[in-house]
This record gives structure tokens, C-alpha cells and sequence, in this order.
């Protein structure tokens, strides 16, 4: 094959090349648009543990949009909505962390975490006796095994025999666990 041959093949090859639909967008896929939502070869991370990574770092508006990216992805369920309550308490929407974990609790009865951060925003209201009501709850339905719990509901009850007991002390939310959640008084705090 001489130079001249060459001169010609080459833009015939490149034609070619042209026409190969690999990489490119197959008319016949996805109705000849672009490709549309994300990979699913890739599997994408879990927005609760990203929101609970983000809860931990003080991150709360980040946490919450991470629990409701989490929501739409998974749907909403009791994990989703126990986490999505307890990001609304941290950033001091209390009225809207009481009405989603109440949603919690009756979208799963059994799920502990649920009602002892319930719990912990009815600490947070001052409605003390409720507080030490679904913290009993929260311990029977966790056997008593969680420590948190345990911590939650004599704090409460303390709190019901002598509403003046730590008035001092602020409370806050923490996150212990995979979504177990305690408040811990500002001189316990590291």
C-alpha cells in the first residue's frame, strides 16, 4: 500500500469508526434521549449512615437532608423518620421532631429508638411525665438492654418527683449506635 492509498484509507476509517455505536447513545435505548436518573451499576451510599456521620459531626441541616434523600431512595420508614425527628430536635424544631417521631411510633410500635427520642423531645418540651411514660415504653420494648434507655428513663422519672431536679443542666441529643440516641446534661459532656 503506497502513501497515496493511506492519504485515502485513513478518512474511510475514520467514517467507519464513526458508526461504531459503542459509547455512544443507542437510538433504540432510552428512546434515542439521553440517559436519564444515575448509574445503577454503582451502588450509591446509604443516606442514613451519611446522616448519622453528619449528626455526630454537629452537621444537623446536612444530616436532615441526607435522612430525606435517604426517604426517597428507601421510602419512608421508622428508621428514616426516627432520624429525620432526631436531626428537627437538634436544629431546635421541636414541634416538628415531636409530630415525626409520633409518626414513628405508630408506623412501627416495636422500634425502640423511636420512642426513647420521642422521648427525648418531650424531655426537651417539659412535658416530663409523658417523657417518663414512652421511655418506659422504649426500655420494655428494649428489655432493658440499652443503657441509653435505662439512663433516659431515670432521668425522667427523677425529673416527674421533683420537676426542680438538674433545672440547671441543658440537654442535648447524642447519637450512640446504630440510631440510638441518649441526652446527656452540658457537665457530662466531653
Amino acid at each position: 500500500m503506497g502513501i497515496q492509498n493511506l492519504i485515502w484509507a485513513g478518512p474511510a476509517l475514520l467514517a467507519l469508526a464513526a458508526c461504531d455505536t459503542a459509547g455512544g447513545l443507542d437510538p433504540l435505548e432510552n428512546g434515542g434521549f439521553a440517559p436519564t436518573g444515575r448509574p445503577t451499576s454503582e451502588q450509591s451510599v446509604d443516606g442514613l449512615m451519611v446522616g448519622h456521620r453528619l449528626m455526630a459531626a454537629g452537621e444537623y441541616e446536612l444530616a436532615l437532608k441526607s435522612y430525606l434523600r435517604a426517604a426517597s431512595e428507601q421510602g419512608v420508614n421508622v428508621d428514616v423518620l426516627s432520624a429525620v425527628g432526631s436531626a428537627n430536635l437538634q436544629l431546635g424544631r421541636l414541634g416538628q421532631a415531636e409530630e415525626i417521631l409520633r409518626r414513628a411510633t405508630e408506623l412501627d410500635e416495636t422500634f425502640p429508638p423511636a420512642w426513647n427520642n420521642l422521648g427525648v423531645v418531650l424531655m426537651e418540651t417539659g412535658q416530663y411525665g409523658e417523657a417518663s411514660r414512652v421511655f418506659r415504653v422504649a426500655f420494655a420494648l428494649d428489655s432493658g438492654q440499652s443503657a441509653e434507655i435505662r439512663e433516659n428513663l431515670s432521668l425522667a422519672l427523677a425529673k416527674v418527683e421533683n420537676p426542680e431536679y438538674s433545672d440547671e443542666e441543658e440537654f442535648r441529643l447524642v447519637r450512640r449506635g446504630p440510631g440510638f440516641y441518649r441526652i446527656l446534661s452540658t457537665a457530662e459532656n466531653p
